[in-house]
């Protein structure tokens, strides 16, 4: 049988950490007595200080070897992914670098495990295609009664397949230095996100989240919040408590921003579009003290005048409602998103989780 590329490559580094490792155990050679004639000078006398004792090297439970890019490990019985990545990396959250670059679900006690030091293939490209990373976009949940509204057991549903096969559920944020070429990302990477601020948010698909402890996105509009069906401060003060979910802008009014208004001027249009992508920002950043950086865009239109405007206005990442997953190479500001409608089955729901495109890249 022929081996993966990944494991090909996990074994060359394991074999390299064992060597380094062998050769920074070896011994200098004792010094030779020198032919020549010379009397050797005279000793010095001892030194009525005594010099301060150098502390000795740091042994770390378990550690083979180690270099500046690479851990050789091998795990204790009570080990696991996050106490791992807590221990070496500094954070428990990290755990998935360790499983993704060693190809386990779980660590077994005496199996040796590379743990990288350094984000490894940032930009998720591979020999024979590159990783994506699907947005998923929610609006309403509750029961069925429109194709925006998703019902609680559907979404429920879905959640479950996602941690049940291996989906990695990741902060929309994340995408900024994997954007960047300067992170790498889970294999099997997905992001949510929910559009408008509609208080089923909070009331349905919050709890779901918290269960499978999920992060995810809302959105919302500013004149929108308290009103109807809508959400309020202290619940979005209450979900970012938690850290699972980030506020971010969805504009003031929720007016498209691609055209122009009967009779408005081009001077009028800029200052609207302008306002729809500060004020709404403004607000959120006042009345929760978060920071915002992430838009999106109403409707999910965008032209080349609104991403020239959201980038003056510092945006760091927006989103459309273009269907697909996001490589390496994708506009910050104008990433895909994947609606999930009620009228979705789990197969439709499964057929959207597009975390990887084939090419031949070789």
């Amino acid at each position: 049988m022929t081996a993966s590329p990944d494991g090909v490559m996990r074994q060359w580094i394991c074999t390299a950490l064992c060597v380094a490792a062998l050769v920074g155990c070896a011994v200098n050679p004792p010094a030779t007595t020198s032919r020549d004639s010379s009397p050797p000078a005279p000793t010095p006398p001892p030194s009525t200080t005594a010099p301060s004792p150098r502390p000795p090297p740091a042994v770390v439970e378990g550690v083979v070897a180690q270099n500046d890019h690479f851990v050789l490990y091998r795990p204790k019985r009570d080990d696991t992914l996050r106490s791992v990545a807590q221990r070496f990396l500094g954070d428990e959250k990290r755990g998935w670098e360790i499983a993704d670059f060693n190809d386990v679900k779980e660590l077994t006690s005496g199996s040796l495990v590379a743990i990288p030091l350094r984000p490894v293939n940032p930009v998720g490209v591979f020999p024979n295609g590159y990783q994506t990373v699907p947005i998923l976009a929610y609006h309403r949940f509750g029961e069925k009664n429109g194709k925006m509204v998703v019902t609680p057991e559907a979404f429920a549903a879905q959640m479950k397949y996602l941690a049940e096969n291996d989906y990695r559920v990741i902060p929309l944020a994340d995408l900024v230095e994997f954007l960047a070429g300067k992170r790498s990302l889970p294999h099997r990477a997905v992001v949510i996100t929910a559009d408008d601020g509609y208080a089923s948010v909070y009331r349905h698909a919050y709890p779901v989240l918290k269960q499978y402890g999920f992060p995810a996105t809302v959105f919302v509009y500013t004149d929108f919040i308290g009103a109807g069906d809508a959400l309020t401060w202290p619940q979005m003060q209450e979900m970012i408590a938690s850290g699972l979910i980030d506020i971010e802008s969805h504009s003031k009014s929720h007016e498209s921003l691609v055209a122009m208004l009967p009779g408005e001027s081009e001077r009028s249009y800029r200052a609207r579009v302008d306002k729809e992508l500060t004020v709404g920002r403004d607000v959120l950043q006042r009345k929760l003290g978060v920071h915002i950086s992430i838009f999106a865009y109403p409707y999910g239109d965008a032209s080349a005048a609104v991403v020239e405007r959201a980038q003056k206005t510092d945006y760091q990442l927006a989103v459309t409602v273009n269907p697909g997953g996001n490589p390496f190479f994708a506009q910050p500001l104008l990433l895909q998103r994947t609606m999930i409608f009620g009228d979705h089955d789990i197969e439709a729901f499964k057929a959207r989780l597009q975390t990887f495109r084939e090419a031949d890249l070789k």
